[in-house]
């Protein structure tokens, strides 16, 4: 094992010792001696199956036939979700094939940054992953399953169905993907239209048709955003069925995949004998198999907010300095949107998770003794599934890239170090993804231009003041002052700057995600500016020095005395007042910025 990996690995143990210890007696205690029907009183019971058909009605009168929870975020406006509506009726034949039931035991909801970027609704966004965590524990509340299995894709709700899962450690989870559209408008494409826009060279009508040939169909993103590094993740943790994380959707080989998760949840249940819990797949070593997965293929920094959260669920507690360690020990080995010109399908041909799992274990940088879905052993990944007839097998995946521009061995990375950073000064503690950014830009020192909001930035860009070098300061944008929403409608802009040869960066306490893109950008500062964070104290002018590879972030003037700026009142209307006693009581963005924790 890498030496990295192993003290990362024992530190994170060490220092989760009482909070994992407590959750693990959680589990157990949870686990008990009965299923749900034993139990439950027969009122209880009869309530539970009422509206079953009367075969799976009978079916739940047998002590010994295994009951599944299903917890959908099915919607039909989202493209990612839309296919998992016909996921149900799949799991509810599959389950009964093997003497199972399943019921659909809940919905949570999903939004999509995409839709709401720059309007009111992002504000909402992050707190959506403790909603949809709390709504998973209403889900499993009834306390009449065996089982369950996760239907969920995107950004937030996989962290949230994650953390909800969690909360009900003993029973088994698998988590059921939809897969990703089928390429349309390359993604690099598609930025360039953004970029034009932005300088209004391109009109809107322009820019919709791009922006419908990028996004054309059912399915996730083909981008290596925060949806399918959430896929990634669940790959690397053991929580998917081996190689089903970039499977298109509306395929024979998805649907099978469907059925497969729900008759392997009914076969490792509490009372059989390969009872497999979520709480004990998700253990110290599978979060830091999950992180190395996160630097090796560059993916999105909002799971350095998700991460912690999903961890602190199942009693193990991560520090920043764990990802930064991490990605400093482990090469990049992929090159897709925006760290590439790629999508996720061609990621997916050239050889994709199970070729990361093969050179991850092979160069000792992820730990094989897990416990996953699919058995013991991370080695369960180095599979892929393949349909020979009607039948569904798992063969052996790529030994070597078939396409070194998009992914390559540990011995031949594209970078040696991964491409998410902690950086550490006198502003305060904040993150960066460099994967995307090219080396003569990472370094930036330039005087700073702050903003209270995006619409000032916007406003400063058209009226030609931001023409030069810059460090553009957005503040108050944490999860405290109006619920951290992405900034993506800044990147264009910048990107702007940065090509007429400017030096540019971007601080904030907000958040870029997974497409955060090739102009630097030092986000999740904390503490943020709402909560009395020098960010609050930074004035037009003030000199800023970013440099990713040393983990800096400077400001070259003394804060010392300098009164807070105040922050902009909170935000009416489109359901945000409804989200004031999450703000007054969410934790810091290096905690997670999470109200359950």
């Amino acid at each position: 094992m890498n030496p990295v990996v192993l003290e990362v690995t024992a530190r994170i143990v060490a220092r989760s010792r009482e909070t994992r210890a407590a959750y693990l007696a959680r589990v157990e205690a949870a686990r008990g001696a009965e299923p749900g029907r034993g139990k439950l009183s027969c009122a209880n019971w009869a309530h539970a199956f009422a509206a079953s058909e009367p075969g799976d009605r009978l079916k739940a009168l047998d002590p010994n036939a295994p009951n599944l929870a299903i917890v959908s975020a099915y919607n039909d406006m989202l493209s990612a979700h839309q296919p998992l509506e016909r996921y149900p009726a799949l799991i509810k034949a599959a389950a009964r094939e093997v003497g199972a039931t399943a019921q659909f035991a809940g919905g949570v909801p999903a939004m999509c940054d995409g839709v709401t970027q720059g309007r009111p609704g992002m504000e909402l966004s992050l707190f959506s992953r403790d909603v949809i965590a709390l709504a998973t524990g209403v889900a499993l509340s009834h306390d009449a399953f065996d089982g369950a299995l996760y239907l969920g894709v995107c950004d937030k709700i996989v962290p949230g169905l994650a953390i909800g899962a969690l909360a009900f450690g003993h029973l088994p989870a698998i988590f059921v993907p939809a897969g990703p559209m089928p390429s349309g408008l390359p993604n690099s494409e598609k930025a360039k239209v953004r970029a034009r826009f932005a300088e209004g060279k391109a009109s809107r009508e322009e820019l919709l048709a791009a922006e419908q040939a990028a996004y054309h169909g059912p399915g996730t993103c083909t981008f290596y955003g925060t949806a399918n590094s959430n896929q990634m993740l669940m790959e690397m943790m053991g929580l998917h069925l081996p190689g089903s994380a970039f499977i298109q959707p509306g395929t024979p080989l998805r649907d099978a995949l469907v059925a497969a998760a729900a008759r392997r949840c009914a076969a490792i249940g509490p009372r059989s004998g390969d009872w497999t819990p979520v709480g004990h797949v998700v253990d110290e070593k599978a979060v830091v198999n999950g992180l190395v997965g996160l630097m090796a293929t560059g993916g999105s920094t909002n799971h350095m907010l998700h991460m912690v959260a999903v961890a602190r669920a199942a009693g193990i507690l991560l520090q920043l300095e764990d990802f930064d360690d991490l990605s400093r020990a482990t090469p990049l080995m992929a090159r897709v949107y925006p760290n590439g010109t790629a999508d996720v399908n061609q990621f997916h041909a050239a050889g994709g998770m199970a070729f990361v799992v093969r050179e991850l274990l092979g160069a000792g940088l992820v730990h094989d003794d897990v416990l996953t879905i699919a058995g013991p052993g991370l080695r369960h990944y180095l599979q892929e599934p393949h349909l020979d007839g009607d039948a569904l097998v798992w063969r052996d995946g790529a030994t070597e890239s078939l396409d070194r521009d998009i992914l390559r061995p540990v011995d031949d990375p594209f970078e040696a170090e991964g491409g998410l950073r902690l950086l550490k000064g006198g502003l305060g503690r904040a993150v960066i993804k460099i994967s995307a950014v090219r080396p003569e830009h990472r370094v930036v020192r330039a005087p700073a231009a702050v903003f209270d909001s995006q619409a000032g930035f916007v406003a400063a860009f058209k009226a030609g003041e931001l023409d030069r070098d810059v460090v553009a300061v957005v503040r108050f944008q944490g999860p405290r002052a109006n619920g951290m929403p992405e900034l993506h409608n800044l990147t264009p802009i910048l990107t702007v700057l940065q090509d007429r040869g400017h030096h540019v960066a971007l601080v904030t306490d907000g958040r870029m995600s997974g497409a955060s893109g090739k102009v630097p950008a030092a986000i999740h500062v904390t503490p943020e500016a709402a909560a009395g964070g020098a960010l609050a104290r930074v004035r037009d002018g003030d000199m800023i020095r970013l440099d990713p590879a040393a983990g800096v972030l400077e400001i070259e003037a003394d804060l010392t005395g300098r009164p807070l700026a105040e922050p902009p009142a909170a935000g009416e209307g489109y359901g945000r007042e409804m989200f004031d006693l999450f703000r007054r009581s969410v934790g810091g963005s290096d905690a997670g910025a999470s109200v359950l924790f």
